[in-house]
């Protein structure tokens, strides 16, 4: 059972969980707090997925550490989607009890020339529509692809549906930087404790899922 506390009134649990996951290609260890400031300690030896996943800590205000080694000398493919996987698992559990969430948020990113817009439902059904228009080009260290392949993988292992979408935009730095800062701001929003809900499960079925 998570500790309990109160947050300007509001009971909301400390929501803070680890996992380690270990592949014979990757081996991920991941810890997730949703009442975080910011901070991030991220190593997966990919400058820019560092700095994507330092984009969900900052914009999120979640706390997150990373650590990440993987048999990258067959390419990145194995450990983007690994850490995917593992961010999704430790959301989750992070997650708890959807007791008193908002569950429901969207978050619209410009970054000059782009725009993205990020929406989703911690429905309990796993979903993601992903269009991120990356899919041809390298986005610094990282190939394009890949940034949705993480995405696909982080919906369906934390079971939300994740409608992801770059709108506009030509930098391919830009538009990758825009998603992740708008699944951290979504995140942030769809976790918050509902003010005039906090007892309750948003959903008529009284259950997500």
């Amino acid at each position: 059972m998570k500790s309990q506390k109160l947050c300007r009134g509001i009971r909301v649990s400390n929501r803070r969980a680890t996992v380690n996951r270990k592949t014979g290609e990757t081996e991920i260890t991941m810890t997730f707090d949703l009442e975080g400031t910011g901070k991030y300690e991220v190593s997966t030896g990919n400058g820019f997925l560092d700095h994507m996943l330092a984009q969900i800590a900052r914009h999120g205000l979640f706390d997150l550490e990373v650590k990440a080694i993987g048999d990258v000398e067959t390419g990145w493919h194995h450990l983007v989607e690994d850490c995917g996987i593992v961010f999704g698992q430790v959301f989750a559990k992070a997650l708890g009890s959807p007791v008193g969430v908002i569950r429901m948020a969207h978050s619209y990113v410009p970054l000059d020339e782009t725009l993205a817009r990020v929406v989703i439902d911690l429905s309990g059904r796993p979903h993601a529509q992903i269009n991120t228009g990356l899919e041809d080009v390298m986005v610094e260290t990282l190939p394009g692809d890949l940034i949705g392949h993480f995405l696909e993988s982080f919906a369906y292992e934390a079971k939300v549906n994740l409608h992801a979408e770059v709108i506009t935009g030509q930098s391919p730095h830009h538009k990758a930087e825009a998603i992740f800062k708008g699944l951290a701001r979504a995140l942030r929003q769809a976790v918050s404790i509902d003010e005039r809900a906090p007892d309750a499960i948003p959903s008529t079925k009284d259950s997500l899922g």
